[in-house]
C-alpha cells in the first residue's frame, strides 16, 4: 500500500523531482549510447518547442496580452481543475479495466500510479512517465512492465482515435472558418486527420487481431524471431513478446474494446469541459464543439517531439484554432497559456506527491528491474 505522509507539498516536491531526474537520466539510460540518443532527442524536442513557441507568441501586443491575464477571473479554474481530476479518475478506471485479464487492481490503487505517470510525462521528454508508471505498477502489484506497457500503448491508440473523431466531427466548421482550406498555422488539418486516422485505426486493428488470434500471433512472432534474432536471444525475446501480448488481452472481447472506447470518449469530454470552464475566466465565447476541435488538434500536436510539458506545440495550435474562430490573438494566447498551466501544474504536483510517498526508487532498483525484464542470453 502507498502510505501518505503529512509533510508540506514543498518539502515533498523538491526531493521527488530530484529522484525523478535520476529515473530518466540513469534509470532509462542503461548504456552510454542510449544516454547519448536520449540527450539528442531532448535537444531536438527543445528546439521544436522553441520554434512553436515563437510561432505562438510572434506578433503579440504584449501589453494587451498582459492585460488579458490581469483581467481574467481565475475562480473559474477551480471547477475546471475539479472536472479534470474526475477525468483522471476515469483514466484510472480504464487502466484497471484493461488490466483485469492480468490482475484485478482497484481503481483507488491505480489513481496515484496514473498521476505519477502524468508527472513524468509533464516534466521529462519522450513520455518517460509511461515507463515510470509501469515500473511502479510492477513494484506494487507484480504486473510485468512489458505487459503493462502494452496496455499503455493501447490507451494511447484509443486516445488518438477519439481525438481524431473530435477533429472529424468539426471539420465542416473548420472548413467554413478557413475558407474551405482547413489550414491552421500552415498545417492542412483535414489531410493530417486522414493520415492520423489511417495510422491509429490501423494500429488498433493490428492489436485487436493479435489479441483475438493469439495462436496465429505466436506463430508470426516465432517466425520473425527465427529470421531476425540470434538463437541465444530467442528464448528471452519470445518471453518478452508473450508478456507484451498478454497485455493486449483486454482487446480480445469486442464488448471490452467498445467499453474502453466509450470510457475514452468520456475522458476526453471531461477534459474538454475543463477547456469550457477556463474559457469563462476570459471575455470571449466559443461553442463546446469548437473546444472539442481545439482539444483534438492540440493533443494530436503534442505527439510531435517537444520539450518537457509539450511547451510550444500545445500553445501554437491552441492559439491558432481560437484565432480561426475570430478570437483576438492576445486573448487567445492568454487563455491558452493559462489553460496549459492549469492542465500541467495540479496533476504534476499531485503526481510528485504520490511518487515521493511510494517506495520505488529507480536508482537502487534498476538492476533488479533490468534482470527481470531484459531477454536472457
Amino acid at each position: 500500500m502507498l502510505t501518505w505522509g503529512t509533510r508540506s507539498l514543498t518539502a515533498i516536491l523538491r526531493p521527488a523531482l530530484i529522484d525523478a531526474t535520476r529515473i530518466v537520466y540513469t534509470g532509462s539510460c542503461y548504456r552510454g549510447r542510449i544516454a547519448r540518443m536520449k540527450n539528442w532527442r531532448l535537444w531536438l524536442g527543445i528546439l521544436i518547442s522553441a520554434v512553436f513557441l515563437y510561432i505562438a507568441l510572434r506578433g503579440l501586443d504584449l501589453a494587451e496580452f498582459w492585460q488579458a491575464l490581469q483581467d481574467a477571473n481565475y475562480w473559474w479554474l477551480i471547477p475546471g481543475i475539479g472536472v479534470y481530476f474526475i477525468g483522471v479518475w476515469v483514466r484510472a478506471w480504464r487502466w484497471h479495466y484493461m488490466l483485469r485479464p492480468l490482475k484485478k487492481i482497484p481503481t483507488r490503487t491505480m489513481f496515484p500510479i496514473v498521476t505519477i505517470g502524468y508527472m513524468g510525462n509533464n516534466i521529462f521528454p519522450a513520455r518517460a512517465g509511461e515507463v515510470l508508471r509501469a515500473a511502479v505498477l510492477k513494484q506494487r502489484e507484480g504486473v510485468p512492465v512489458s505487459a503493462s506497457l502494452a496496455t499503455v500503448i493501447v490507451e494511447r491508440i484509443f486516445d488518438g482515435v477519439v481525438m481524431l473523431a473530435f477533429v472529424f466531427l468539426n471539420l465542416p466548421e473548420l472548413a467554413r472558418l478557413t475558407q474551405d482550406t482547413g489550414v491552421v498555422e500552415g498545417v492542412d488539418i483535414p489531410r493530417l486527420a486522414i493520415i492520423g486516422a489511417l495510422i491509429f485505426v490501423g494500429m488498433l486493428l493490428v492489436f485487436m487481431a493479435a489479441a483475438m488470434f493469439p495462436r496465429v500471433t505466436e506463430k508470426i512472432i516465432d517466425a520473425l524471431l527465427a529470421r531476425l534474432v540470434p538463437e541465444r536471444f530467442r528464448a528471452g525475446s519470445r518471453d518478452l513478446a508473450m508478456r507484451f501480448l498478454s497485455g493486449l488481452e483486454s482487446l480480445r472481447s469486442p464488448f471490452d474494446a467498445l467499453m474502453i472506447f466509450f470510457t475514452t470518449v468520456i475522458i476526453w469530454l471531461l477534459e474538454t469541459a475543463k477547456y469550457w470552464f477556463v474559457m469563462y475566466a476570459f471575455p470571449f465565447h466559443v461553442s463546446f464543439f469548437a473546444l472539442m476541435l481545439m482539444n483534438g488538434i492540440v493533443n494530436l500536436a503534442t505527439t510531435l517531439p517537444s520539450g518537457p510539458g509539450y511547451i510550444g506545440t500545445f500553445d501554437a495550435f491552441g492559439i491558432a484554432v481560437l484565432v480561426a474562430y475570430n478570437v483576438a490573438r492576445e486573448l487567445a494566447a492568454s487563455y491558452t497559456i493559462v489553460l496549459h498551466v492549469a492542465l500541467w501544474l495540479p496533476i504534476t504536483a499531485l503526481g510528485a506527491y504520490y511518487y515521493f510517498r511510494q517506495p520505488l526508487r529507480w536508482g537502487k532498483d534498476l538492476q533488479k528491474l533490468r534482470a527481470e525484464e531484459e531477454p536472457s542470453v
